[in-house]
């Protein structure tokens, strides 16, 4: 992609508007917190501390609305805390040049390099960083530079308070990821009637067990419903798949497969409702025709080995989901979720355990995070590209700002620091979406100030309806959001006496030159995804193959229960599949010549790796139990299968292509022992086997078309 082209479409991507769903009480709680806060140290203290104070107070209830599922008032209390903090030591170190420029650096690379501990540790850090510099110039002593720095921590302190006094939809993140997950299952169920093969994406069931994780103390607090159903909906995606998919015994047309969509219809129905019940917190409403499509005998009738063990594990399943979707419900709503349970189950299988994991509470994040952050300080990490590249633009553009003939030089790095991100693209569309939105909201408060000449508290009360406008429309576009909060910034300073007569055109001009450094620093010194993008797919490959050695195993010794060990390779290949698909959405805006992949090389090899994931996904539905017979056949498999997406994910990243000769040779000896045998394996093990070889050679093809296609292309050039 050409630099013309992908600053054009970084450009529309940070101008669009999108519709979002509006969150009106939290936004207004947020703005109470701001107001309550202002308007105590306005009285109090005069318009310069109050200025101060809001800072602290808008700030918290920003990072409170991050995505993140620990809890909110966690959230404004680090967000206040540290921008206390940050401030004091910005001011002790102002009136030295050289000590400030220190601060500010270390500062800033630390902020950058918080990006390794997540987005919201990231977003807070960049933020503390910006309001810093604007904060340090608003005491005038070290004495009054303590009390700016108490008041921005009673900010944070405030807004926390007002989470804890008036909860709104407690735990409900928690409740919409994990109804999430459940109508993503249906969604799949009913995908799988019209195509037996479709696919997944697991993306709503990771953020479930994201949701999922919590606190001791969280765990004695959380609504019964958020137990269990995500054990479930885990279990069941691999049950419908094989339920669906023709190689597991039903065949495409006829009786068979007739019931298997009765099925797959009657789980999708069972899912919505219970998504909808978690959602809301209101009992579980069963539709009565699936209900009676789960109970009928005929499944028996119809269905012989694997796929009416599947049918048995699927109403099993559907059983537990609903039992925990009904949670802390009356006496009588509780009897009758147990009722149609039961019913559903009619007399089949039985409920597993459901793993909990558990979050460390924030004393015990705090050396997890430093060891995420000392990860990353190696020569090829884009989070280490990021923090060197923004505490030098950070550092350039207060000198920048110092230099120019205009007042208020923070805007400079203050307007950087917050557009800049380690992906190219989202640097260059907060970029533009920060100059437009600041042109619209500094022409228009200064249009109403010169207008109206508002006194302090009329201006503290217009920089409160912008900090909730803010807060309101935040998730409809950077654009608009920046719109609010630079009209806020306004109003704010020039309560605390800013004149804005003068400083209009150049607060444009200055976060304009800051969107331009940041620009120029991504060019300069870029972190291109395009390149990894073959590290990223042996990644992927080689825990697809993990995963799938994993299962294999439990067919060569059902006794040993190792199904944690499947557990945590189907965790590890989901990872490398979102990375794998993040770096792709991200190398496809990157004006950079091609040295990765091509894109029917990435499309070709995508495909394989799934098909790959959801053969070993089908295996699993069919797990044998400890009782089972042994396949002692399995174990060279599994062991040649591991070894060799080793070395084919190590091929990958040398730009070679994998030869799978080790596992073709063990499913030749496989087959071999079975001839001299009486009777022979499960089908469903010996053909998943098969249909993993077919997979990995598919992958191969992939990899080894496209570089050839990309080569012709080349010479053609």
């Amino acid at each position: 992609m050409s630099w013309l082209r992908a600053l054009r479409e970084t450009a529309r991507s940070g101008l669009t508007i999108e519709r979002a769903r509006l969150e009106p009480l939290i936004a207004l709680r947020g703005a109470a917190g701001l107001a309550l806060v202002l308007g105590v140290t306005l009285a109090l203290f005069g318009p310069v501390v109050a200025a101060s104070s809001a800072f602290g107070a808008f700030q918290a209830a920003i990072a409170t609305f991050q995505r993140s599922w620990r809890p909110r008032p966690v959230l404004a209390l680090v967000s206040g805390f540290s921008l206390g903090a940050s401030t004091f030591l910005g001011y002790v170190t102002g009136s030295r040049l050289v000590l400030f420029l220190a601060l500010l650096v270390l500062w800033t690379f630390l902020a950058g390099l918080a990006w390794a501990a997540g987005p919201t540790a990231g977003i807070i850090a960049a933020s503390n960083v910006a309001i810093m510099v604007v904060t340090v110039t608003l005491p005038t002593s070290v004495a009054e530079a303590a009390l700016h720095a108490l008041m921005i921590t009673v900010g944070g302190v405030a807004q926390a308070v007002l989470i804890v006094v008036f909860p709104i939809r407690r735990w409900g993140a928690q409740r919409d990821a994990l109804a999430d997950a459940l109508a993503a299952e249906a969604d799949y169920a009913r995908r799988l009637r019209h195509d037996p093969v479709a696919h997944f994406d697991p993306a709503p069931l990771m953020e479930a067990r994201k949701a999922a994780a919590v606190t001791a103390r969280q765990a004695r607090r959380r609504p019964a419903e958020l137990h269990g159903s995500r054990g479930a909906a885990e279990r069941l995606r691999p049950v419908l798949a094989s339920l669906a998919d023709p190689a597991m015994g039903v065949p495409a047309e006829g009786p068979e497969r007739d019931r298997v969509r009765e099925l797959l219809a009657a789980a999708a129905s069972l899912l919505d409702a219970a998504a909808r019940a978690i959602r809301h917190g209101d009992p579980v409403r069963l539709p009565a025709p699936a209900v009676a499509a789960l109970k009928t005998p005929d499944t028996g009738a119809l269905l012989t080995g694997p796929p009416l063990r599947a049918a048995d594990r699927l109403t099993a399943l559907l059983s537990d989901v609903i039992e925990a979707a009904e949670g802390d419900g009356t006496k009588e709503e509780r009897a009758g979720a147990a009722e149609a349970a039961d019913a559903i189950e009619a007399g089949r299988g039985g409920r597993a355990p459901v793993a909990h994991h558990s979050r460390p509470t924030l004393p015990r994040l705090v050396p997890i995070v430093i060891g995420a952050m000392r990860r990353e300080l190696h020569r090829g990490s884009p989070i280490l590209r990021h923090a060197i590249r923004v505490s030098v633009v950070a550092a350039a553009g207060y000198l920048l700002g110092l230099a120019l003939p205009y007042g208020h030089g923070y805007w400079v790095p203050m307007a950087a620091v917050m557009v800049m991100r380690p992906e190219f693209s989202r640097t260059y569309e907060r970029s533009v979406a920060r100059f437009g939105g600041t042109v619209v909201g500094v022409f228009t408060a200064s249009a109403i100030v010169q207008a109206a000449h508002p006194r302090a508290w009329m201006s503290a009360a217009l920089a409160v309806i912008c900090a909730l406008l803010m807060y309101l429309l935040m998730r409809t576009g950077y654009a608009v959001a920046q719109a609010c909060v630079a009209a806020y910034v306004v109003f704010l300073l020039g309560m605390a006496g800013d004149d804005l007569s003068q400083t209009v055109l150049e607060r444009v001009l200055l976060t304009l030159f800051g969107g331009v450094l940041a620009m120029i620093s991504y060019a300069v010194y870029p972190a291109w995804e395009t390149p990894r993008l073959r590290g990223r797919l042996g990644d992927w490959l080689k825990e697809d193959g993990r995963y799938a050695a994993s299962v294999i195993d439990q067919y060569a010794d059902p006794a040993y229960r190792g199904h944690d060990d499947v557990r945590r390779a189907l965790l590890a290949t989901r990872n490398a599949r979102v990375a794998w698909q993040e770096a792709v959405a991200t190398a496809q805006h990157e004006p950079v010549r091609h040295r990765g992949l091509s894109r029917a090389a990435a499309d070709a090899t995508q495909h394989a790796l799934a098909q790959l994931g959801r053969v070993a996904m089908l295996m699993e539905a069919h797990l044998p139990e400890g009782g089972a017979t042994p396949v002692p056949a399995a174990a060279p498999l599994a062991e040649a299968l591991r070894r060799a997406t080793e070395r084919g994910a190590k091929a990958v990243r040398e730009r070679r292509v994998p030869d799978w000769t080790a596992v073709r040779e063990a499913l030749e000896r496989w087959d071999e022992e079975e001839r001299t045998r009486e009777g022979g394996p499960d089908p469903v093990v010996r053909n998943g086997a098969g249909l993993l070889l077919e997979a990995l050679e598919e992958f191969s093809q992939g990899l080894d078309s496209g570089s050839r296609s990309r080569s012709h292309a080349s010479d053609a050039d």
